[in-house]
């Protein structure tokens, strides 16, 4: 199962709108967005229910404050959550204005992240 298309649209169109210099791939099945070579955001096929998750990168402090509510769900792909990430099921981003506000949460959250290193292509 492939990743909704027309949601990546709404992230690609939500980011434009707020002049974001990104670039996406497609990661797994799903797609990722990213700034600044960090994970800002993505969608992540949930395999048992069939649905798009937005996977968002939102610090530990935001992640805190947002867990609690009915639509979030830790990330968790292997059995331990990853910290300062968060997974919200469909009902919390139907509407524009609540997508918006997830991007905007992993927007601001951006230049406190740390990049992942580079991996370096072995010599031959």
């Amino acid at each position: 199962m492939a990743y909704d298309a027309y949601f990546g649209e709404r992230i690609t169109k939500i980011l434009e709108a707020k002049r974001v210099d990104f670039f996406s791939k497609n990661m797994m099945g799903g797609l990722l967005f990213m700034m600044d070579h960090k994970m800002l955001c993505g969608i992540h096929i949930n395999k048992t229910f069939g649905d798009s998750l937005l996977m968002v990168r939102i610090g530990e402090d935001a992640y805190a404050r947002e867990i609690s509510k009915d639509a979030c769900l830790p990330m968790d792909f292997t059995g331990r959550p990853m910290r300062g990430y968060i997974f919200v099921a469909p009902e919390g981003y139907d509407l524009d204005d609540d997508l918006e506000y997830w991007i905007q949460l992993a927007i601001d959250f951006n230049p406190l992240a740390k990049a992942s290193p580079s991996k370096k292509k072995k010599a031959k």
